[in-house]
């Protein structure tokens, strides 16, 4: 990380809402939602990766 951010109560508000949702899906158990979320971050970058690759030119 190159740099710390510092939010505000308003700011704060809403990922702490959303990550109350995201809790919620698993009834609560934190360390089911954050192993899902680890999981799914690694197919997003899979994905980010996979557009990102060099594309050979084709004819």
């Amino acid at each position: 990380m190159d740099r710390i951010l510092t939010l505000d109560s308003r700011q704060e508000a809403a990922p702490q809402a959303t990550a109350d949702r995201f809790v919620s899906v698993y009834k609560g158990d934190v360390m089911k939602a954050l192993k899902e979320m680890i999981v799914l971050n690694g197919r997003l970058q899979e994905q980010l990766d996979a557009h990102s690759a060099p594309r050979r030119a084709t004819r």
